[in-house]
């Protein structure tokens, strides 16, 4: 289940292969895992599994990882989660809270924000994160409408389209091929938000506009959803207006006054 890519050795300063490793180890927990064994960690990291114990037990060390005294599994530790926590703080998210409650009211929806990690779109703020499902949602960037902003408004310089792991298709609507995926993010970018209609998900249709800086580059995403009985073609525009209305507010929360858009700008 390895899918990150090893430095070079000859590129690697001293110490990097296990500095590489031990991120790697946390990584294998980004999927609300749980408690992990170690031949667990070893499977996922293609390790020994000595060397993924070795590894985890100097992770317990530093606090990143606790160990079950009587199952002898691993979970995440108090500094991740103190680091996760300084983290939301330091982006201003917790500011953000307030405005996605009073969205998600207003609209009947479920309002959520997230920035892009990597290949995945990750909720940060929102009603999809519960206490019980861990601060992170990680969510495609190609299937969602979440992503879709993400991706249509990236600033210039970042990872191509095609750089994108294979459209893995999770309902027959699922975007699948580049070309069609590059055609509905021009779609979203001229129409100024984004639409995932079925395409995550039977029976949830999710709108998503950008949370812009001065460059006109998505700091984040935010999207309310529902079912298409409330989103309805009708209605979209509704919910789309007051969905910006709350990107707008955001802007001036998470942004300093450097990055932020001009009051003129549209």
């Amino acid at each position: 289940m390895t899918t990150d890519a090893r430095p070079k050795a000859a590129d690697a300063p001293p110490g990097a292969q296990a500095v590489t490793r031990a991120l790697r180890l946390l990584h294998c927990f980004r999927d609300n895992a749980g408690e992990l064994s170690a031949s667990q960690l070893a499977r996922r990291m293609d390790l020994s599994v000595s060397t993924a114990h070795r590894l985890a037990r100097t992770l317990v060390a530093a606090g990143f990882l606790e160990q079950d005294a009587h199952t002898a599994r691993y979970r995440l530790g108090p500094s991740v989660a103190e680091l996760g926590q300084l983290s939301l703080h330091q982006r201003g998210m917790h500011l953000a809270e307030p405005e996605l409650d009073a969205l998600a009211r207003a609209t009947g929806t479920t309002a959520d924000l997230a920035i892009r990690s990597g290949d995945h779109a990750v909720i940060l703020v929102g009603s999809s994160v519960h206490p019980t499902a861990g601060l992170g949602l990680r969510r495609p960037l190609h299937s969602t409408a979440l992503g879709k902003v993400l991706l249509a408004w990236a600033p210039p310089g970042g990872p191509d389209l095609a750089a994108l792991p294979p459209l893995r298709a999770h309902t027959d609507r699922t975007i699948t091929e580049l070309d069609t995926l590059r055609a509905e993010l021009d779609r979203a970018k001229a129409a100024g938000y984004a639409l995932n209609d079925g395409e995550s998900a039977y029976g949830v249709r999710t709108a998503a506009v950008p949370v812009l800086d001065a460059d006109g580059h998505a700091h984040a995403a935010l999207a309310v959803r529902s079912t298409p009985d409330v989103l309805t073609d009708a209605r979209l525009p509704w919910f789309v207006a007051r969905a910006r209305a709350c990107a707008a507010a955001l802007e001036v929360l998470l942004l300093p006054p450097a990055q932020r858009r001009s009051a003129l700008a549209d």
